[in-house]
């Protein structure tokens, strides 16, 4: 069973790429001038730039918000956090500041002080990154197991471990591997 912590992260990371991707169409189809200018690495227009981060981060915060299994969500987000660190090792590498991307005045739309979406923009991509690669972590370390065919989840009723056993040892004695006594079974709620 996956911790509570990880189900959490992908909802907030789903709900904050939503709220970015809808941020970015917002900027990408505004009428601001620099979005005309080459994207510094991609060389193509910013404004298409701006656009198709803004459909990556709709289709992963729409896994993240509908999907069902942890896996594929948490490593999505891990994917797009790492594109975003290497689009910053490319502007490092190139000797081109954020500055010189004129992000600022892309968020003039918004109407948000200029403060703000630099903050956003420099900690959000962290958070998902963190967040994302320690839940893969945990999720690689903590393997789901599924039981085979025939058996049943019981509980000790002195301890409360789980045990998946044949069903035939239900109402039965069995050596409880926590107490290492015998124990009677019977069926998990």
């Amino acid at each position: 069973m996956e911790p509570k912590w990880i189900r959490a992260f992908v909802y907030s990371a789903g709900g904050l790429l939503l709220a970015a991707a809808l941020g970015r169409f917002i900027i990408g189809l505004g009428t601001a001038p620099v979005l005309d200018l080459p994207d510094p690495l991609l060389e193509i227009p910013l404004r298409y730039a701006v656009l198709g981060v803004g459909a990556m981060e709709l289709a992963v915060a729409l896994v993240c918000l509908f999907g069902k299994s942890l896996g594929p969500q948490v490593g999505l987000v891990a994917w797009l956090a790492t594109n975003w660190a290497v689009y910053r090792i490319g502007l490092f590498w190139v000797s081109c500041h954020l500055e010189c991307t004129c992000l600022g005045s892309l968020t003039d739309p918004l109407h948000l002080p200029r403060g703000a979406p630099g903050y956003l923009l420099e900690y959000l991509p962290v958070y998902l990154a963190v967040g994302s690669y320690g839940a893969l972590f945990w999720l690689m370390r903590h393997p789901r197991r599924s039981k085979p065919p025939g058996l049943t989840a019981l509980s000790s009723n002195t301890c409360a471990t789980d045990l998946d056993v044949p069903p035939s040892t239900v109402s039965q004695h069995v050596a409880c591997p926590q107490l290492n006594t015998p124990v009677t079974m019977h069926r998990s709620v």
